[in-house]
């Protein structure tokens, strides 16, 4: 319809009103909720131009519009702004052309560009948590989105199986995993455990060993004694005067100081710098140890990933990138991109751009991450020739790093660098604080999957309406409500904003909840079956007289399409979740207030019918896209 408005604007105005219109005037919307109205359009514009006031201006184009726009009712001009009324003919022929569609009308044609979203990313040395979770949904959603806007992607991730961090885990598991009767170490087959959550578990026993050993030195230090690290003895006594007549903040701050010098002098911390000295020198030992270990860690994710319902389509590992962009720094350096400082290490600089120097190759030729990151980029580029652009989904203490990123490979004259995308999202909080891998007090993704829906079984057994279910169906059901309301919970919030898990709320079936909308949908398939209408045969009366609230649905519906474009360009899943809110929400309205089954008037029942099924359908298609499944029963 707007661009049925547009055309007649441009075409007409000149020789039925004697008025010049340009397209970059016309400004069209949706009314307001407080008015009568259906679209309005903004009228200021013409109002110098044409040396009259808004509503002179407003009445000339109504009544042109009148006149030429059979599905046009009406028409009144408040202030500067032309509120148009559409008949309703109009909107029964909307919601009739969307009911004979087989499918929800979305670009699934394909042709704009190839785009590659990363997310997920995890280490090999701990089980999936919370963060992921917002992440892994993030990643998944927006790819689904971006596909239903019409674009080809390919899903992947980066998984940093690679560095210290990864050896502690596996120094840990070789120097403190018991033995069982058959002299075996602790595995995942021999105890049952998920490999992640196996190896994770030693990282924290890497943890506290590396802890208690600091204590110790500490304490040997307090006591006079270096410990054989004079240099470190000799720091530990300058932090420990600087502390003296301090306040506790400051002389806090100096503990922190005393306690990480000593971590960086415990042997544990050296045996682990070791392992991962051999690593890179592919010892066999530490390989084969490595790569059994990181084994078993995929498997632990490729079982939650499962569950999760998402997947990949290629995944990059650090340990083949992290040498990649090296090749291509030291070309940009020759190119004078880039410069070495006296200590050999090579920089970048950025100042005029507003930011910093950066450093891209230590002084021993050595890659850091942005050197990865650089070399992984063109990887892509050359496995994927038509990929257009990167959407990097990671959190916002990244940010300053994406920034980086995308402005050296512009520096490097990679075009494509301009269209790539930091999907940058606030933290996932939890009531009791902030989590710590490290110290075990990270909140699990298994177990947050198994509470959202042990905690979902709890409320739909409460309620009832099981009857004609077996247990695998029963289960089916209480899986989706459960990871539909961890889902829609982490979704339904703005990406770029920090926010606090509640579990028990997202499972709630009154709120700003995926379980609520995933009972609308139950109650309209519920009410379709006891309607015993084949729909397909229904054929819409254009003369019925519609009510407010089913013009609000059918222009809801109508929306759809937009919503979807709207989400994708802002890669913003929170879009189509709030949709799908609001269309429930509206739903539910229209349910209560307006009788359907018991209506006498056989077209107006069969019209409203009509229209359920089609909320129904927009429903299941909306939460799809969020990776949602939704029941027809519940």
């Amino acid at each position: 319809m707007q661009e049925k408005i547009t055309n007649i604007l441009l075409n007409h105005a000149q020789e039925r009103l004697g008025l010049e219109i340009e397209e970059n005037e016309i400004q069209i919307q949706t009314t307001r909720k407080d008015v009568k109205g259906d679209l309005t359009l903004v009228v200021f514009p013409f109002v110098k131009k044409w040396k009259c006031s808004p509503k002179e201006a407003g009445d000339k184009i109504g009544r042109l519009l009148l006149d030429l726009l059979p599905d046009i009712e009406s028409f009144e001009v408040v202030g500067g702004f032309l509120n148009l009324t559409l008949t309703n003919a109009y909107w029964i022929g909307i919601l009739d052309s969307m009911s004979a569609a087989a499918t929800i009308d979305v670009d699934t044609s394909g042709e704009r560009p190839l785009v590659m979203v990363e997310f997920a990313s995890p280490n090999t040395n701990k089980p999936l948590h919370l963060g992921h979770l917002r992440n892994i949904f993030l990643g998944d959603a927006v790819s689904r989105i971006l596909e239903a806007d019409g674009n080809k992607v390919i899903k992947t991730q980066v998984i940093n199986d690679r560095g210290i961090h990864i050896c502690k885990s596996m120094l840990a598991w070789e120097k403190f995993s018991p033995l069982n009767s058959a002299g075996e170490r602790e595995t995942p087959l021999n105890t049952g455990l998920k490999g992640d959550k196996l190896v994770g578990k030693y990282y924290v026993v890497f943890d506290a060993e590396w802890n208690r050993q600091a204590t110790a030195l500490l304490e040997e230090w307090v006591g006079g004694s270096d410990a054989g690290f004079s240099d470190a003895y000799h720091q530990f006594l300058e932090l420990q005067k600087a502390a003296e007549g301090k306040d506790e903040k400051a002389a806090n701050a100096l503990a922190v100081k005393q306690k990480e010098l000593a971590k960086n002098h415990t042997e544990i911390l050296k045996e682990a710098k070791e392992m991962l000295v051999k690593w890179e020198a592919r010892d066999p030992q530490v390989y084969l140890l490595w790569s059994t270990m990181n084994g078993w860690v995929y498997e632990g994710f490729d079982e939650t990933y499962h569950r999760m319902g998402v997947g990949f389509d290629k995944n990059y590992y650090e340990s083949d990138t992290y040498i990649l962009g090296k090749d291509v720094v030291l070309d940009g350096l020759k190119k004078g991109i880039f410069y070495k400082k006296d200590d050999g290490s090579v920089w970048i600089d950025l100042t005029d751009e507003g930011l910093d120097e950066k450093l891209v190759l230590r002084s021993d030729g050595t890659s850091v991450y942005m050197t990865q990151d650089i070399g992984t980029a063109l990887d892509r580029f050359k496995d994927y020739p038509a990929l257009s652009s990167i959407v990097y989904t990671v959190g916002n203490e990244q940010d300053y790093h994406f920034k980086v990123l995308f402005l050296i490979l512009q520096k490097l004259g990679y075009a494509w660098a301009e269209q790539c995308f930091h999907l940058s999202y606030g933290m996932v909080d939890l009531p009791s604080g902030k989590m710590k891998s490290r110290e075990g007090t990270v909140v699990d993704a298994d177990d947050i999957m198994a509470e959202v829906v042990e905690k979902a079984t709890e409320m739909t057994k409460e309620r009832g309406h099981l009857e004609g279910l077996s247990t695998d169906k029963r289960q089916e059901l209480f899986e989706m409500i459960g990871l539909g309301g961890l889902k829609y919970f982490l979704l339904k919030v703005d990406p770029k904003k920090r926010m606090l898990f509640n579990p028990e709320e997202s499972i709630d079936l009154n709120g700003h909840t995926g379980p609520f909308i995933q009972y609308v949908h139950a109650r309209i398939q519920s009410l379709l079956r006891k309607s015993g209408l084949e729909l397909k045969e229904v054929r819409l009366d254009a003369s019925i007289l519609l009510e407010e609230q089913e013009i609000q649905l059918i222009q809801l519906l109508e929306s759809y399409r937009e919503v979807i474009h709207e989400a994708a360009m802002n890669y913003s899943p929170a879009v189509v979740a709030n949709f799908a809110y609001e269309l429930g929400k509206s739903y539910n309205h229209f349910y209560q207030t307006i009788s359907i089954l018991n209506e006498e008037n056989v077209s107006k029942k069969e019209l409203r019918l009509v229209l359920s099924a089609k909320v129904a359908d927009t429903i299941w298609h909306s939460m799809s896209l969020m990776g949602i499944q939704v029941p027809d029963r519940m």
